[in-house]
């Protein structure tokens, strides 16, 4: 068994009723089976079922999880966190002032249905991302045009310079998918993409099945990270909903999951003596972080979000969270020193844990005692542990709080109503671009976080393409999420996922893929 992991700056990946119930689900495949025929196949046990498989319907890493092994983005990231092209036949020709880009296909693609990839498809798609997506619709204010100018080429021209434009293209949450033109329905109602799997059957609470693409056209430089060649080693991928993470744990050391999700880390040991699993510990993989409701309700007041963020002591959370210090660290910084985004910026405002302070502010604010609902899930076990926590150290500072615990799907689509939550707990794992994550600062998302001082700070950010003078306007931006609260960042931690002792060059990776994976005999 051979387990590969990235340096730390290299991909790492973001990412829990009964063990009889989660065993009876992985088994429940129709007549079809890959077993049954004799070829090879993987049973992935995930968090839960996933809300939609429109990769553009939902940010949900679950839904980018499966459905990144259908479709494919023009473009994607390397090891190392640079932007590389997938479908596209290489990097854009951008023109001298930043605004036209002339995208290249590549030839001979193949969808699902036989037919060859093409330029209209490629706008389509586009056009649907801009239209549907958080992302999307925040670049699509800077789009002119969009248009197929021959079987394989595409122009997309802005109206100012969009230094990210190319990563929220690669980014695979909520994602750029490329599909058949004649596919695309809302909803969506045929999964007809590119990639190296294909979709063949889903039954919810119970599995999506993918099977491998015989007509995929792969690239030809070596894999790194999601870019290079992609190969379906494995006949059949069966994702799993497994809501309980010790179902997931006991199912991966049994032998039943060749491989499962977002595990507990304190089971680390556990898994790391089993002899027929191993454990693949990440750290650090990413943060976690508890988006506001700044559109309606108690927490659209500022000072009650400010009283909110001075009430916490970030280090307990944490504990909580993940229960020993070597799975976590508290930062302050929204990114690592190395990174051109480093910035100590707002520093004094983290993890205050001043309930005196944050009671004068919630007096100031007169708030009258309306119950905070933190919308948590206990799939993620450590979101809900550190919501417990949380909940206590907001009654210390005179926050009433009430606990929405629901599953993992109910929770992304309670998020999209301001009606019915205060806070929510989520995670993002690392990544090289802040306009990629937290999708707070983007428009639209969860949070509803619109202000004057955003958009001041996220105009100079964005109109600056020199990637070190980007840097230095980063912390400004940081200042003011550390001023209006749109969300809090909790700290780092680390993510562990298990995997079969059978399983081969499995690389971790902040949305799991298995392509170029091997199952042995």
């Amino acid at each position: 068994m051979h387990v590969k992991s990235f340096d730390q700056g290299a991909l790492t990946r973001r990412g829990l009723a009964g063990l009889a119930a989660g065993l009876a689900a992985s088994t429940v495949m129709g007549p079809l089976s890959a077993a049954a025929q004799g070829a090879t196949s993987a049973n992935l046990a995930m968090v839960g079922e996933p809300q939609s498989l429109d990769p553009m319907a939902s940010t949900a890493d679950l839904v980018g999880t499966i459905m990144h092994h259908v479709y494919e983005s023009l473009f994607t990231f390397d090891a190392n966190w640079a932007t590389q092209p997938m479908l596209a036949a290489t990097l854009p020709t951008v023109s001298a002032d930043g605004k036209t880009y002339t995208i290249e296909l590549r030839k001979g693609v193949k969808l699902h249905n036989g037919r060859d990839l093409d330029s209209e498809d490629v706008v389509a798609s586009l056009k649907r991302w801009f239209e549907m997506t958080p992302r999307g619709k925040g670049l699509s204010k800077s789009i002119v045009s969009l248009t197929a100018k021959g079987p394989t080429t595409v122009e997309i021209v802005l109206s100012k310079v969009e230094p990210a434009l190319l990563a929220h293209l690669a980014l695979p949450s909520g994602f750029a998918a490329i599909m058949a033109k004649e596919s695309i329905a809302n909803p969506l109602t045929e999964f007809v993409g590119t990639g190296p799997y294909k979709f063949r059957e889903r039954k919810p609470d119970q599995f999506v099945v993918l099977v491998k693409h015989d007509g995929y056209a792969a690239r030809s430089e070596p894999a790194s990270g999601y870019a290079g060649k992609r190969e379906a080693k494995i006949d059949e991928l069966r994702f799993i909903p497994v809501p309980n993470a010790n179902t997931r744990l006991e199912g991966v050391i049994a032998g039943q999951y060749q491989f499962s999700d977002q595990l507990p880390v304190e089971s680390f040991k556990k898994l790391s003596g089993a002899s027929a699993a191993r454990a693949v510990l990440t750290m650090p993989f990413g943060f976690p972080y508890f988006p506001t409701n700044t559109k309606q309700g108690p927490m659209a007041d500022l000072k009650v979000r400010q009283a909110f963020q001075m009430a916490l002591d970030l280090e307990e959370v944490l504990m909580a969270g993940f229960g020993e210090p070597k799975f976590f660290a508290k930062a302050a910084e929204h990114f690592p020193k190395g990174s051109p985004f480093f910035s100590e910026a707002g520093k004094d405002k983290y993890s205050k844990a001043d309930a005196a302070g944050a009671k004068k502010l919630l007096a100031e604010a007169k708030y009258d005692g309306t119950p905070i609902r933190i919308l948590n899930s206990k799939q993620y076990d450590f979101h809900h542990r550190m919501a417990l926590v949380m909940a206590e150290q907001m009654k210390a500072a005179g926050f009433k709080v009430q606990l929405d615990v629901v599953d993992w799907a109910t929770l992304i689509q309670r998020r999209g109503d301001p009606a019915l939550w205060d806070i929510y707990i989520t995670h993002s794992a690392f990544l090289p671009e802040p306009m990629l994550s937290p999708p707070q600062l983007g428009d639209g998302a969860p949070g509803w976080w619109a202000s004057p001082a955003k958009e001041a700070a996220l105009a100079a950010f964005n109109a600056e393409p020199d990637p070190a003078k980007r840097g230095a306007l980063w912390g400004k931006v940081q200042q003011v999420v550390y001023d209006e609260v749109p969300y809090i960042r909790a700290g780092n931690f680390g993510a562990l996922s298990g995997t079969s002792a059978k399983l081969t060059d499995y690389a971790a990776m902040p949305w799991p893929s298995f392509w170029n994976v091997g199952l042995a005999k």
